[in-house]
């Protein structure tokens, strides 16, 4: 059941980085050209393809200029528990 989750979650992820490439105008090509990725890649991005790497995915948002908003997100500084747990983030090992 949980994997079922995560593909529904990267197929959204997916369909978000396919709407910021419209809302932006930009074509396929020119998001592949500025990530230094081929256009069958981007699809793969767009469509929810867990294959694709990290980094290919990183590329993607750095072209389409919403990967310091992503970064942002997943800090854990910027949630109230993280904040509550802070000294947490100096330890070598999570236990």
């Amino acid at each position: 059941m949980a994997a079922y989750r995560i593909d529904r979650q990267i197929e959204t992820l997916g369909a978000h980085v396919r709407g910021w490439r419209m809302v932006l105008g930009l074509t396929a090509q020119q998001v592949a050209e500025r990530a230094g990725i081929t256009r069958d890649t981007l699809r793969k991005v767009e469509t929810g393809d867990s294959s694709v790497s990290f980094g290919n995915v990183a590329q993607v948002l750095r072209a389409l200029g919403v990967l310091d908003q992503a970064v942002d997100a997943v800090d854990p500084l910027n949630s109230d528990i993280g904040r509550l747990r802070a000294d947490k983030l100096t330890k070598k090992r999570a236990r």
